[in-house]
Parts: structure tokens; C-alpha cells; sequence
């Protein structure tokens, strides 16, 4: 039996930033995985040969100063990130919007449409600009983040006044922003926040909560781009920096049970019983749950409720040959078939297609595309179990049906197609049911408690971490929670 300082559970980007950064700390650390693979649902997998992102989405926390930036030149891991431009291109009824990353032009080609009023435009755009610098500024120098030092809540209150527009805007929807600025129903922007919202804090912006859905509108603005390769390929280069740092990284090494015996917790694993005196739990709270002792579930019904109010996916991956795409770097498509429809079931979706010399993940001449729309969970368990598949057979249909009206060139060229569903999440990722995607950042006070700013503790030296706590969803969001839960445990140790 091995007796390690920390035992982290899952290889999702939460615990792998932990791990790395309790390593780095000087931590004796092991970190378990189920899979074969690290990544957890922002993983890179194979399938008949082809190498797919798990999820369709973009990823930041890789420009000058940022975290795995930071990592990449640190540990000399050499993962290639690449700049896009256009980052994405929004795809509707009424045309094409390709959203560069220099924020400016976004407002231009705004005020370009018809109908526009550009003071209000650029009035809304400063107001969202004003409380996204806030907010980012967080994320870009992560001691700013709980736990606190006594430095970090000088700094605090030095910079107090450009914390101003956020306090505003807190418990209220972003809807109210727009309204703010007279600017409901004009429906360009309205879409366009709509997109961007469920995407990102994963609900419409007349749910958002403000402050989180404005500081999520510059997301695409704030080192975000393409990792090559896939993003399997950055989560494989921080398992190499753990070992570099003096950390164990087991993978195809299930934990499935966790107990306090006196002062320390057990671990048993697939290939491992250890002992050690703090766990780390990359996982949902319902997957914690059943591996720890009842008195402890309690604990973490708050978090438990959060997941259950959010998201599944429904997925398709598909191999396109050369002639779908016309240059050779990789892009990103959000597609709207009906505006006026809710942006899930098929009705919204987001597609990553690979860069043509990604040769790893398809052969030269063909790339690999990952297209994923929301499921909400609340319908697909209310149904039972023999109509469920129809269901979700019926959003796919849906799926490939936006496809064709707004990017018929990927199914024009489509050589190769595979399905995937919460069903099949929950059984290749372990995720509970196949929830993805983080809990839901609809307008409340909920948002600000204690307990959803600060590093989840389930039990004493018993830690969560992950999309469903500190920080939330995003793969920098979960990495910063991971770093900053790592920040806890050393002070106590």
C-alpha cells in the first residue's frame, strides 16, 4: 500500500492542474484515472483510426501569460497552439457572422447591419467590456482567486473601483444589460448572445447571470484558439510535466471506494490500495458520492441539484474529405437553423473541425469534425427507458438537418459518420449519467455564497473539483480551480 501526501482521482483538466501544481509544490502526488487516456471530456480519443475531440468546442488559457501557456514554456511540454482567424464563424437564416479575434470588429460588423443603433451598440459593448476586464483579470493572474492571502485582499481593495460594473449587475440576467441600453428586440445581438451564452455558461442570455454571461462574451478574445493535434494532446503533455515534477500519473487505474480510517483516508483502486492524508476528486458530485460513506452525501446536495438542473450532449463525428473545407487551418462553426426556437436539440449546434496537417487524427486529404448539441437532461430522464434512444435519435436527425441548411459542404463530403449520446458519455467518461458541460450560470444570487467561491471541501481533507465547482466550465476554468484547490491544500499542509 502506497501512502502519497494526495491522492488526486481523474485526469479531467481539474485534476490534472491540481496534481501539477501540488507536484510542484514539492506534494508527494498520484494521480488515478479510469480511462486509458487523460482528458476526461476535454480528451482527444480514437476510433477506427481516427482521433476525435470528445467535445466540439474552443479552448482558452493558451495565449502570452496564460496558464498552460505558462505550462507549455515551463515544463517544455511543446504543444502547438495556433491562433485562429476567424476563431468562429455563426452561421443563421439571416447569413454569416465570423467573429475575428480583435473585439473591435465584432462591434463594427454589428454596427454594420441593418437596423443598427451604434451608440447603443457601442454603449452595450463597454458596459460588457467594463465588467469582462474585471473578471478576466482573475483568471490572468490566478492568486487573485480563493483562497486568499493577506496580499491578495490588498490588491483586492486597491483595484476595488473597477469592480463597480460587476457588483451592478449581480442577481441579474443579462437580458437586463441589453434592455439597459434600449436594445431588445433588435435580434442580431440577441442571437449572437444567445450562441455565445450556451455555449459557455451554458444557458440563453435572458437567463445568464450578468456578470458571468459578459465576462463569457470575451471569450473568444482572451488566448483562445486551436490546440493541434486535439486537446488530448495538451492533457498528454501535463501528465509528462507531473512525472518531470516528482508526481505519479496511473491511468487504466479505476478508484472505486474512499473511506476514512482514523486520521487518513483509503483509496482502492483498480491496481492500488493507498492511504494519505488528502483526496482530490476530479469528478461530479453524484460520482463522489457513491464512493464515499453515506454520512458525507449531505455535503454535497447543494452541488448535486446544480448538475441536475444542467446538461447532456448529443454528438456526431464525422470524416470529411478535403473539398469541405477551403484552407487548411481549423475551424470552428456554431449553426442556428430557427432563431426563434431554443438553441438546443439539435436546433443549435457546434462544430471543431480539424486543421488539414493534423495527419494523427485523419489522413492527408480527410479531417476529423466533432459536432455536439445540448440534451436537456430534465426531458431525456423524464422519458422512459425504451424512448429514450427515439429521442435522441430524433435531436441527431435534427442535428444533421442544420447541418444541411447552414453547412452543407460537411455533409456534401462526408465519408465517415458515428453517434454518440449521454448514454454513451456516462459510459466511456464515467460521467454521471452523461451530464457535461458544468452547472448552468442562471441569473441568481447562488452564484456569490461562500461556498461556490471557494475550494470545495466535502469532508475534511476530502476535496472536489471540476466543472461543477470553483470556477466551473471551461477547460481554463477547471484547470484555475484545479490550481487553486491545490493553493489550499499547501497552505493547510
Amino acid at each position: 500500500m502506497g501512502n502519497p501526501d494526495v491522492v488526486v482521482i481523474g485526469a479531467g483538466f481539474g485534476g490534472l492542474a491540481c496534481a501539477l501544481r501540488l507536484a510542484e509544490l514539492g506534494a508527494d502526488v498520484v494521480l488515478c484515472e479510469t480511462l486509458r487516456y487523460p482528458g476526461g471530456c476535454a480528451s482527444t480519443f480514437t476510433r477506427r483510426g481516427y482521433q476525435f475531440e470528445a467535445g466540439a468546442t474552443l479552448f482558452s488559457g493558451l495565449g502570452d501569460g496564460q496558464l498552460f501557456a505558462n505550462w507549455n514554456d515551463k515544463w517544455d511540454l511543446g504543444v502547438r497552439f495556433d491562433p485562429l482567424d476567424p476563431l468562429v464563424e455563426l452561421r443563421t437564416a439571416h447569413g454569416s457572422l465570423a467573429v475575428s479575434p480583435d473585439p473591435a470588429s465584432l462591434v463594427r460588423r454589428f454596427i454594420e447591419l441593418p437596423g443598427a443603433d451604434s451608440e447603443a451598440l457601442r454603449g452595450f459593448f463597454r458596459t460588457q467590456r467594463g465588467v469582462a476586464d474585471a473578471l478576466w483579470k482573475l483568471f490572468e493572474d490566478p492568486s487573485l482567486l480563493p483562497p486568499l492571502s493577506g496580499r491578495a485582499v490588498m490588491r483586492h481593495l486597491g483595484r476595488s473601483l473597477s469592480y463597480g460594473p460587476v457588483v451592478r449587475w449581480m442577481g441579474r440576467p443579462l437580458c437586463d444589460v441589453v434592455a439597459s441600453h434600449g436594445l431588445t428586440g433588435w435580434e442580431p445581438l440577441r442571437v449572437y448572445l444567445d450562441a455565445v451564452s450556451q455555449i459557455t455558461v451554458q444557458t440563453s442570455s435572458a437567463e445568464a447571470e450578468a456578470p458571468f454571461a459578459m465576462a463569457a462574451v470575451d471569450y473568444f478574445f482572451r488566448g483562445t484558439g486551436h490546440v493541434h493535434g486535439g486537446i488530448g494532446s495538451l492533457a498528454w503533455a501535463l501528465t509528462d510535466a507531473i512525472h518531470k515534477a516528482g508526481g505519479k500519473v496511473m491511468l487504466a487505474n479505476r478508484a472505486h471506494g474512499i473511506r476514512r480510517e482514523g486520521d487518513r483516508w483509503r483509496v482502492e483502486t483498480r491496481h492500488a490500495k493507498l492511504q494519505t492524508q488528502v483526496v482530490v476528486a476530479n469528478m461530479l458530485p453524484q460520482s463522489l458520492s457513491r464512493m464515499t460513506e453515506p454520512s458525507m452525501k449531505g455535503e454535497l446536495r447543494d452541488v448535486e441539484a446544480s448538475v441536475e438542473s444542467g446538461w447532456g450532449a448529443a454528438m456526431l463525428y464525422l470524416i470529411v474529405d478535403s473539398q469541405a473545407v477551403q484552407d487548411g487551418g481549423a475551424h470552428h462553426l456554431q449553426l442556428v437553423d430557427d432563431e426563434s426556437a431554443p438553441f438546443v436539440e439539435g436546433n443549435h449546434v457546434f462544430c471543431s473541425i480539424s486543421a488539414a496537417d493534423e495527419h494523427a487524427r485523419a489522413p492527408k486529404g480527410q479531417r476529423t469534425v466533432t459536432v455536439s448539441t445540448h440534451v436537456p437532461m430534465h426531458e431525456l430522464r423524464g422519458l422512459a427507458q425504451e424512448d429514450q434512444g427515439a429521442y435522441i435519435a430524433g435531436i441527431q436527425g435534427r442535428m444533421r438537418a442544420t447541418i444541411g441548411r447552414r453547412a452543407p459542404e460537411l455533409l456534401e463530403h462526408a465519408v465517415f459518420e458515428m453517434t454518440a449520446s449521454p448514454r454513451t458519455f456516462a459510459r466511456f467518461t464515467g460521467r454521471h449519467l452523461g451530464y457535461v458541460g458544468g452547472v448552468p450560470r442562471r441569473v441568481g444570487w447562488k452564484h456569490y455564497r461562500p461556498r461556490a467561491l471557494w475550494p470545495r471541501e466535502a469532508s475534511p481533507g476530502l476535496y472536489l473539483v471540476g466543472d461543477s465547482v470553483l470556477l466551473g466550465q471551461s477547460t481554463l476554468a477547471v484547470a484555475l480551480g484545479g490550481v487553486r484547490t491545490a493553493a489550499r491544500i499547501a497552505m493547510r499542509r
